[in-house]
């Protein structure tokens, strides 16, 4: 039994309260059952459903493709897993931007049909409207600013932002409203570590960072990353805690050769 089974389901003012109490949050990305329930019982405080299932799960480039199904769909199948953590579901690309009426749709649909407890939002003053109302009808909100994926196309490349003074500024500006439109916590991606920890102290509320340091409130990692199952590119703020990648191949092409040399299955595996 998981020694984590009986500790109390963490809700949004945990996650908020744990930046006052100075406790560092724990987050990884979940897309299905099994690895939800692992992650559950190993104490995350987050599990995030990511739209970086477009990528790791689904094949794609980059993380514009996934659907709203297909991310309702995640998170329906990630919910069954989770006890304790708090589940957040991530909103794709279009899910949001062409209408506040939209957004406030489908970010309930998350809540309602999906079981998630809240939803992430790449941007900043370009959604403030759309999370101060979200925030109104009860869907809490994580923000996410720095490299937000879903503006890869105007991006170029997946570099480091904030660097110049200009868009530190702009990112600064950008957390202080998101804190006010109301979101619960923010996600800083690929920042330098001096302006994730400048903005970290001047918010109430935690950053959660993904390449921006030690200095956050809290860490995330795709899971596929981390375990060394995706290794299509590795960056470099990705601690690899196991290659499973090479375990599994290794497994599979192991498999292989029993079945064609007819060592599989052996005469304990028959009936």
């Amino acid at each position: 039994m998981s020694t984590h089974s009986t500790q109390r389901k963490i809700t949004v003012p945990h996650i908020i309260e744990m930046k006052k109490s100075s406790k560092k949050i724990a987050a990884l990305t979940a897309y299905d059952f099994l690895m939800a329930e692992m992650l559950d019982e190993a104490g995350l405080d987050i599990i995030l459903v990511g739209d970086s299932a477009g990528m790791v799960i689904a094949g794609h480039q980059t993380t514009l493709p996934i659907t709203m199904d297909e991310m309702l769909y995640h998170t329906k199948i990630v919910s069954r897993g989770v006890k304790r953590a708090l589940l957040v579901a991530d909103m794709p690309f279009l899910s949001y931007q062409t209408s506040i009426e939209e957004g406030i749709k489908n970010a309930g649909r998350f809540l309602k049909e999906a079981n998630a407890e809240a939803v992430k939002i790449e941007g900043g003053k370009a959604v403030i409207d759309l999370v101060s109302s979200l925030v109104n009808y009860g869907i809490p909100v994580m923000g996410h600013l720095g490299l937000t994926p879903q503006s890869i196309n105007k991006f170029g490349t997946y570099k480091l932002q904030g660097e110049d003074s200009e868009t530190a500024l702009l990112l600064k500006k950008d957390a202080l409203l998101l804190e006010e439109a109301g979101v619960f916590s923010i996600v800083l991606e690929k920042l330098p570590t001096s302006l994730a920890k400048e903005i970290s102290e001047s918010l109430q509320i935690p950053t959660i960072g993904i390449g921006a340091g030690p200095f956050c409130d809290g860490q995330i990692l795709v899971s596929h990353d981390m375990l060394g199952i995706f290794d299509k590119f590795r960056p470099k703020f990705v601690r690899r805690y196991a290659e499973i990648g090479n375990l599994m191949r290794d497994a599979f092409t192991k498999y292989v050769q029993d079945v064609k040399e007819n060592e599989f299955p052996n005469k304990d595996e028959s009936f």
